[in-house]
C-alpha cells in the first residue's frame, strides 16, 4: 500500500503507475477527498476529546455529556471514511521504478543480456512430453484420471532430480562463502548473510494473502470459503508475513529466508493454453528467495537476487536470457520486476520454428509496499521508524526447470544426459534412466 502522503504530494506520479499498470478505474480523486476529510475528522476529534477533559474537571455533567455524544457522532464518521479510504487504498499498485519500461503487455518486456549456448542438434529435438513419456518419467495421463486436467506424476529420474535441484540450490542458499563469490562475480555490494531454509505452510488466512497484495485475482487462488483459507501460488505468499506486526532492529538486516513449497494455482485464465506436459500446471513445487532489508539497500538486494538466479543457471548449464518487466506485465505490489526466460528447443515458437524462450525465474522488488499493509516496520539505531523493504525471487519453479534440462540435454538416441552440478546428488549417473514397470 503506498502512503497517503506520497499519493497526496504526488498524484501525477501515481496516476501514470495507474495508467501504465492497466488500473485506470481508481477513483484517485475520491482518495484524496477522503483522506483530506479523514485529517478533518482527526482534528475533531481530538478537539472534542480535549473538550470533554475540561468538561470533567469543572465537573460540567450536561456538557459532558453533549460532548460524549458528539464523540460518538465523530468517531462513527471517522470509521465510515477510514473503511471507504482503505477499501481504495488497496487497490493502488505500487509506483514503478524509474527504469521499468513503459508497456501494455509482455511484448513491452526489455532484454537486459543474454548468456549460455543454444545447444546444436543433428536430430529434430523433442519436446519434454514426449521425451518423459518415452522415459517413463513424466505421467500426465494417469494423473489425469486421478485428479484432472494441469496434474502430473513425477517418477523415476524426474523426482530424483527435482530432489537434486533443491539440494543444490540450498547448499548454494546456505553458504557464506558461495555468496560471497556470487557477490564478488556480479560486483556488488550487499552483506553474503546466508539464507534460512524454511519449509512454509501452504494454507493460508485470505486476509494475510490480501496483506501481501496477492490475492487479487481470486479467480487464480484455491479458495476454501468454509475455513477461510487459501492455497498459496508460491512460498514467497507465506514468508513474507512472517515477521507481520513486528518492528524489526535495523542490525538484524538483512534477513533472509528460503522457503521450499508445493504451489497452487488455478490457472483461470490458461484455458486451452500449454495444455500439454508440466509447462502450467495447478500443482508443482518451488524454492523461493523473500528477504527484508533496509529502503536504501532494496534495488541492491533485488540485483543480488538475480545474481543468485543466474548462477544457478550457468551452473546447470542452461541458457536464459534476463529480461526488465514493462508497467503493463508486472505484479500489481511490484516496484521493479526481472525475469529469466529460459530455452526451451522442443517447444514450438511461432511459424512452427522450433525453440523459444519461456520464463522461468521472477525477481520482484516490492519496496516498503507489502511492510505498509503488514505493517512490518524497521527501527533505526536512532530510534525512527519506517516501512522495512522486502524482495522475493524464484530459485527454481521445478517443473520448469525439468523441461529446460530434458530439452536442453536430450541426446538422439532419446535419452538425458543430467548436468553435471547434479551428478552427485544421483549417485554420480550421467544418464537419466528409464522407469521399466
Amino acid at each position: 500500500m503506498l502512503d497517503i502522503t506520497f499519493i497526496r504530494e504526488n498524484p501525477d506520479i501515481v496516476r501514470a503507475a495507474l495508467k501504465n499498470k492497466n488500473r485506470e478505474g481508481i477513483d484517485l480523486d475520491r482518495v484524496l477527498e477522503l483522506a483530506g476529510e479523514r485529517k478533518k475528522i482527526a482534528g475533531e476529534v481530538s478537539e472534542l476529546n480535549r473538550q470533554r477533559g475540561v468538561a470533567a474537571q469543572n465537573r460540567d455533567a450536561e456538557a459532558g455529556r453533549r460532548l460524549k455524544d458528539e464523540l460518538k457522532a465523530a468517531e462513527e464518521k471517522q470509521q465510515t471514511v477510514e473503511k471507504e479510504l482503505v477499501a481504495l487504498l488497496i487497490k493502488i499498485p505500487n509506483i514503478p521504478s524509474a527504469d521499468t519500461p513503459i508497456g501494455p503487455d509482455e511484448s513491452g518486456n526489455k532484454v537486459i543480456r543474454q548468456s549460455g549456448e543454444k545447444p546444436q542438434f543433428d536430430f529434430e529435438p523433442k519436446a519434454h512430453w514426449d521425451l518423459g513419456r518415452e522415459l517413463g518419467i513424466i505421467d500426465s495421463e494417469k494423473a489425469a484420471d486421478v485428479s484432472g486436467a494441469r496434474f502430473t506424476y513425477l517418477k523415476g529420474d524426474a523426482a530424483l532430480l527435482q530432489f537434486a535441484l533443491i539440494q543444490f540450490a540450498m547448499s548454494v542458499l546456505t553458504s557464506r562463502e558461495k555468496l560471497e563469490g556470487i557477490i564478488k562475480d556480479a560486483n556488488l555490494s550487499v552483506a553474503s548473510t546466508p539464507f534460512i531454509p524454511t519449509i512454509v505452510p501452504v494454507f493460508m488466512r485470505s486476509q494475510v494473502m490480501n496483506r501481501m497484495a496477492r490475492l487479487d485475482p481470486i479467480d487464480d487462488r484455491f479458495y476454501f470459503e468454509k475455513d477461510d483459507l487459501v492455497l498459496i501460488g508460491s512460498a514467497e505468499h507465506t514468508l513474507g508475513p512472517l515477521h507481520m506486526d513486528e518492528m524489526l532492529e535495523e542490525k538484524r538486516l538483512p534477513l533472509r529466508y528460503a522457503g521450499y513449497s508445493t504451489a497452487f494455482r488455478r490457472e483461470a485464465g490458461a484455458a486451452g493454453k500449454d495444455t500439454r506436459g508440466i509447462l502450467r500446471q495447478h500443482q508443482f513445487d518451488k524454492v523461493e528467495m523473500e528477504c527484508f532489508v533496509r529502503p536504501e539497500d532494496g534495488i541492491a538486494e533485488q540485483d543480488f537476487l538475480v545474481a543468485i538466479q543466474e548462477h544457478l543457471m550457468r551452473e546447470l548449464r542452461l541458457p536464459y536470457q534476463v529480461m526488465l518487466v514493462c508497467t503493463g506485465d508486472m505484479g500489481f505490489p511490484d516496484q521493479r520486476q526481472i525475469d529469466i526466460e529460459t530455452w526451451m528447443p522442443g517447444q514450438e515458437g511461432e511459424g512452427g520454428v522450433k525453440g523459444l524462450y519461456r520464463e522461468t525465474h521472477s525477481a520482484d522488488y516490492v519496496g516498503g509496499f507489502q511492510a505498509r499493509r503488514l505493517n512490518t516496520r524497521l527501527k533505526r539505531a536512532d530510534g525512527s521508524t519506517e516501512p522495512v523493504h522486502m524482495n522475493d525471487a524464484t530459485v527454481f519453479a521445478v517443473g520448469r526447470t525439468l523441461i529446460a534440462i530434458l530439452e536442453n540435454y536430450q541426446q538422439a538416441d532419446g535419452s538425458v544426459t543430467i548436468p553435471e552440478v547434479l551428478r552427485p546428488y544421483l549417485g554420480g549417473r550421467e544418464k537419466m534412466e528409464k522407469v521399466i514397470i
